[in-house]
């Protein structure tokens, strides 16, 4: 019997109909069997502020709980004037403070993103794995899931309608889930 690998999903965006979000709900749609999913939505996060880190807001407190408890993350973002969104930066800073408390460091972590552009959110991407270097994450490299021109792609209900993006995702999720384990079962 495979490993059960408990993964926090959430998306770079508070928009209702967010393309990223569709990703995520594809993600819970396509798991394999020894991954469980639990989405978590960034709405409430109030923006950094370095003198609260020591007593964050609650909303904050149970991010970090929620990240602390899972075996990896899978982050959809968006990508916003060539980079990663403030939302989604704004949450991981608060995940990253103070670096004593961060539930972030080591944890194996995936990403993928969608869209309205040609490039998918690659961009975006990039940025995010720079992030993730410095707070010592652990990205899966493939493959990579961008999803352009989501309009087209994604239908009016937010259900991802590209099916080579649900087989990328799946396969995403299970390099994350292998990765995941393999990293458990390292020598420390």
């Amino acid at each position: 019997m495979e490993k059960q690998i408990k993964v926090l999903a959430f998306a770079g965006s508070l928009r209702k109909g967010s393309y990223n979000k569709a990703l995520v709900r594809a993600a819970v749609e396509v798991a394999p069997e020894n991954v469980l999913i639990e989405v978590f939505d960034l709405e409430g996060i109030s923006p950094f502020n370095q003198d609260f880190e020591g007593n964050p807001p609650q909303r904050v407190v149970e991010f970090k709980e929620k990240i602390r408890n899972a075996d990896a993350l899978l982050i959809a973002t968006p990508e916003y004037n060539y980079s990663v969104p403030g939302v989604l930066k704004n949450a991981i800073d608060w995940a990253s403070r103070p670096r004593a408390d961060t539930p972030l460091e080591g944890k194996p972590v995936a990403i993928m993103s969608a869209s309205t552009g040609r490039f998918g959110g690659a961009r975006a991407q990039y940025h995010l794995r720079q992030t993730f270097i410095f707070l010592n994450m652990q990205p899966v490299n493939r493959p990579e899931v961008m999803l352009s021109d989501a309009p087209h792609n994604v239908d009016a209900n937010g259900n991802v309608t590209n099916e080579q993006t649900r087989q990328l995702i799946r396969q995403l999720l299970e390099a994350l889930a292998a990765w995941a384990i393999r990293l458990k079962e390292k020598p420390q």
